[in-house]
């Protein structure tokens, strides 16, 4: 969306979800004053200015942008590691609390989350550790669930 509200479709992605050949949704959302089609700019695309102004107001708050892209830098100082390790980087980075640097999941939500075997999480927790990525880590066996604490200084 840009500032003064235009959303910019592309005809590809509404292809996708079947939205192109039926204009009820968009009578709807037009007759509920939610947005107007704007004619657009190109046949590959189409245009919406939205009309409800609490929309602005849903966008990512400035701390959770910075947020993001430290975890996305964090995960790029580990590009060395193999792809399943910079994927639990992230994942650890994004469930880890900012103040205090530890963080808490279940593991197979982390599994899950990664892609990869249960059984293989504790060899790669191990590695992070290794690498200085990760500071100490415990796996509860009758709960599943993983305490960890990043690294001093990440």
């Amino acid at each position: 969306m840009n500032i003064r509200m235009h959303v910019r479709l592309p005809r590809g992605v509404l292809r996708s979800l079947r939205l192109t050949t039926i204009q009820g949704p968009w009578g709807e959302l037009e007759h509920a004053r939610w947005l107007r089609t704007v004619s657009p700019n190109g046949a590959n695309e189409v245009v919406a200015e939205l009309l409800d102004a609490a929309v602005l107001g849903q966008a990512p708050a400035r701390p959770d942008r910075l947020r993001a892209a430290d975890w996305a830098l964090r995960a790029g100082s580990a590009g060395a590691l193999g792809p399943l390790l910079q994927l639990a980087n992230v994942y650890l980075a994004a469930h880890t609390d900012p103040e205090t640097g530890s963080g808490l999941s279940e593991l197979d939500q982390m599994a899950r989350a990664c892609g990869a075997p249960l059984a293989e999480l504790p060899t790669v927790l191990d590695q992070l550790a290794a690498t200085g990525l990760l500071g100490p880590w415990q796996a509860c066996r009758d709960s599943g669930d993983l305490h960890w604490t990043l690294a001093h200084g990440r």
